[in-house]
Parts: C-alpha cells; sequence; structure tokens
C-alpha cells in the first residue's frame, strides 16, 4: 500500500487504540487534523491522553463501534476474529496495519527511525529530548511515555520525526528513513522470524534502506551487527560503542546516580575530536550506549554540543525504564520493562554499579511461553547480580498455557545457573505476602515484566 488519500470527511477509527504505539499515532493523526476515534478492551493512560486531545474513546470491541467509521487502522496485537475487523471487511472498509498508515503520516518529513532489540525507546527520548531544545521542534512517536511531554507522543511543526520502529514484525521496512539508528540485534521475536537467519535478513535490509544523503548510526559493541557491517556493500554508516574502532567511542566512564563519560570522535575524512565531561542523567553501560547513538545522530544534524551536554544532563527519564517508583522505610523500589535476557542483565548490572553492596531483589514475570522456551538457558544466567529472584508467573500476552513449562524447575535452573536464591510465588497477593513478612531493611527491589508486574510493583507502595 502507498500514499493513502485521506480527506477530511474521513473518520479513521483505531481497533487496539490503548496500544502505545496505536495511541501515539491516533494523537499525532488528530493534531494534524483528521477525524480519530479507537476502540480497546480497557481503559488505561494511553486512552486518557488520547481522550483529552478530544479522541472518542469507545470500551470494548462491538460492531455498532465503527458505526460511521470509513477507515480502520488495526494493531498487530488484533486477532482476525476481531468482531469489529469482521464488521469492517462486511462493510468492504479498508483497512490498514498501524505500520502502513504510519509510513504515509510521516512520508511528508524527515525521519530519523530508531530500532534494535533492546535500548530503542530510550534512545528515541534521548534524541527527541536533544532535538527539542533546538529550532528543530521534531515530531515525536515513542514507544514510551517520555517523563518530560507525560507522553508518548507530539506532533511538531518542524521537518523531523524522531520515531521508534517496531521490528518484532518486520514492519520496519516500511517506513521511510533519512538517518537511522540500530542499537542492537538479539535473538529476539523469533515466534514472527522462525529463524535467526531471518531475523539477520530483516535487519539487513533495514540497514541497507537508508538513502546515500543520510547515515546509519550503528552499535559496534553488539556482534551481530558487526556481521552485517562486514557483509554490508554500503558505506552510509557510523558507528558508536565501546569497541576502539568506534566512530564515536565511550571512555572515561564513570558510573554513579548519573553516568559520566567522555566521547572520542573519529569520522571518516575529519580530524579526531574529544568531548570531554558528558553528564547524563540515568543509570548504567547500557544507557551509556544509548546517549552516544542520540549524540552520534543530533552532531550530524548540526546540533551544538553544548545544547546536547544540557540535554543529556536535565533528562528526566522514561516510565518503565529503571524507573524509581517509590521509596519506603530506607528501601528503593523500582520498575522496569525488562523481558529479555540481555535487558535483564543490563537493567542489574546498572543497579549494581549504583548500589554497590545493598541487597538486591529482583521480582520477575516471565513475558509469554514462547520467549521462555527461545531463550530458557539464557534467562537463567541472567540474574547473577541479584542477591534474591522472586519468580512470579508467566503473563502469557494472549498466548495458549504451554504445557511443558513448570514454574518450579526454571527457578531451580535460575538459582543453580545465576547462584541465586529464588523465590516462587503464584499472585500478586503471594508477593505482597513475601515481601511484608521478609523485608529486613535497606534492600533495592526491582520489578520487571512486559505485564502485569508494573502495577503489582506501585501497588506495594500502599500495602508495605
Amino acid at each position: 500500500m502507498n500514499n493513502i488519500s485521506i480527506g477530511n470527511k474521513e473518520v479513521i477509527h483505531f481497533v487496539g487504540i490503548g496500544g502505545i504505539g496505536m495511541s501515539g499515532l491516533a494523537q499525532i493523526m488528530k493534531t494534524m487534523g483528521f477525524k480519530i476515534q479507537g476502540s480497546d478492551l480497557n481503559k488505561n493512560k494511553n486512552t486518557e491522553n488520547c481522550k483529552k486531545l478530544g479522541i472518542r474513546i469507545l470500551i470494548k470491541h462491538v460492531k455498532k463501534n465503527i458505526n460511521n467509521a470509513t477507515i480502520i487502522v488495526k494493531s498487530s496485537a488484533i486477532l482476525k476474529n476481531n468482531i469489529e475487523l469482521k464488521e469492517a471487511r462486511k462493510k468492504k472498509l479498508p483497512i490498514y496495519e498501524r505500520a502502513e498508515m504510519l509510513a504515509n503520516v510521516v512520508a511528508f518529513k524527515k525521519n530519523i527511525i530508531i530500532t534494535g532489540s533492546h535500548g530503542k525507546t530510550t534512545t528515541t527520548s534521548l534524541t527527541a529530548k536533544i532535538l527539542s531544545e533546538t529550532k528543530l521542534d521534531p515530531t515525536i512517536i515513542n514507544g514510551g511515555v517520555i517523563n518530560s511531554l507525560k507522553n508518548n507522543a507530539k506532533f511538531g511543526k518542524g521537518e523531523w520525526t524522531v520515531l521508534e520502529a517496531d521490528e518484532s514484525d518486520g514492519s520496519f521496512l516500511k517506513l521511510p528513513i533519512n538517518y537511522s539508528v540500530v542499537t542492537n540485534i538479539d535473538n529476539e521475536h523469533l515466534d514472527y522470524y522462525k529463524s535467526y537467519k531471518n531475523l539477520m535478513y530483516t535487519f539487513t535490509k533495514f540497514i541497507n534502506k537508508t538513502p546515500p544523503i543520510g547515515k546509519a548510526i550503528l552499535c559496534l559493541d553488539n556482534i551481530n551487527i558487526k556481521k552485517i557491517i562486514r557483509e554490508t556493500t554500503k558505506k552510509n554508516y557510523l558507528t558508536y560503542g565501546f569497541d576502539v574502532k568506534s566512530n564515536y567511542r565511550i571512555t572515561n566512564i564513570n558510573y554513579g546516580f548519573n553516568t559520566k563519560f567522555d566521547l572520542i570522535i573519529k569520522n571518516p575524512g575529519s580530524k579526531k575530536k574529544i568531548i570531554k565531561n558528558i553528564v547524563l542523567n540515568l543509570i548504567g553501560k547500557h544507557n551509556a550506549l544509548n546517549a552516544t547513538a542520540s549524540i552520534a545522530v543530533c552532531l550530524n544534524l548540526g546540533v551544538k554540543i553544548n545544547l546536547i551536554k544540557k540535554a543529556l544532563k536535565n533528562f528526566s527519564g522514561v516510565q518503565r525504564r529503571l524507573t524509581k517508583i517509590f521509596t519506603k522505610n530506607k528501601r528503593e523500589f523500582y520498575d522496569d520493562y525488562a523481558h529479555h535476557p540481555t535487558e535483564i542483565s543490563s537493567v542489574l548490572e546498572g543497579l549494581r554499579q549504583v548500589y554497590l553492596s545493598r541487597h538486591l531483589i529482583s521480582v520477575f514475570q516471565p513475558h509469554r511461553y514462547s520467549r521462555i522456551k527461545n531463550l530458557k538457558r539464557e534467562f537463567t544466567f541472567s540474574f547473577s547480580k541479584s542477591n534474591k529472584v522472586i519468580l512470579c508467573p508467566v503473563y502469557n500476552a494472549g498466548e495458549k498455557k504451554d504445557k511443558i513449562y513448570n514454574q518450579n524447575q526454571f527457578a531451580r535452573q535460575i538459582a543453580k545457573n545465576s547462584k541465586v536464591q529464588v523465590i516462587v510465588i503464584k499472585n500478586q497477593i503471594e508477593l505482597q505476602n513475601y515481601l511484608r513478612k521478609n523485608l529486613v531493611s535497606d534492600e533495592i527491589i526491582i520489578g520487571m515484566g512486559a505485564g502485569t508486574i508494573s502495577k503489582w510493583m506501585h501497588d506495594l507502595k500502599n500495602i508495605l
């Protein structure tokens, strides 16, 4: 599909508008002057943000929701037999995937497309923060709520869009690119890609799509990106990382409640430059990498380094990305979206660099049976920086229960390979009871996962 023609009389109905990506697109299109409405099974923060903009929100999926709709946009999470989609097909209404509609909406802008297995939301947020400090006034569509915006989307009057692209279903290939960032490539979403080979092929295609007038910004620390670089014939890319061969190399790093580092820049055809004393208001090595990707993009767009430094120092974070949610009785409670072994390891390493000797408790809610099946061994080694792991039941995200999966067996394997004590709980009440009885003092407690664990962690504030 190319060049969707949308007139003023069209009513665009979003099926699954409560999703972070769907709500962001809906808000941008509403701000652009389109007539937008949408439905979802439940209210959430995303639907509330849509409502504040004047978007009509319908709770539950029923036929009558699309009575006045002329165009349908569907979330990738919506099944084919959804009642609204069936009714739309009956009425012969045009139905578009979110990525298709998004590609057409941003086709009239210059686009910075940020993707990767991990870190893309934070990298998008950092890039958006820097560019928002300039006169460029970018449009922003992110996969997480940026604290300074209190939203994940903003329509800017400038010519640039900063966009987080979802690699989970290959839809990022549909987006028009000027600059791109690939933060890393990991064994993730193999339920869609079916094989590591297909995953690598798709990312290679994405990187090669970056035009000669733009640049692909690639993390050289990642082994899979290194493989693609060795094989690609295109040369319009720049690299970043701790690797000594990086064009943007992180050095002299110091960890704490903020992260400080220097940057050595060696661009082809240019003299070596050193940027000293970059202060990032985020924790951990992985966030230094995310920040460096955003610095590379913004320097290539001509943003002055003093503006970049100021933005990074004042960055107030992204919701559910190592977010401290409360402190109680000298205990610190954190919430994070980490649901992949690499993400878990990075988050725990970041916390351990700040809280050197404090007792660190990981509350982990596995997300999807298929992910555990594909990455079971990797998961069992990812908690070595914890003192204790509380293993919650699987959040199945619509998948059928895997009868082979055994929570107690999984716990034993984590205990063995991460050399950590593991406690098995069956529900939210058991989590609350365990923490109420067993917390002593001075602990760091972090909830991790992409399901209901965030709510469970927030609910602890009024219970402990």
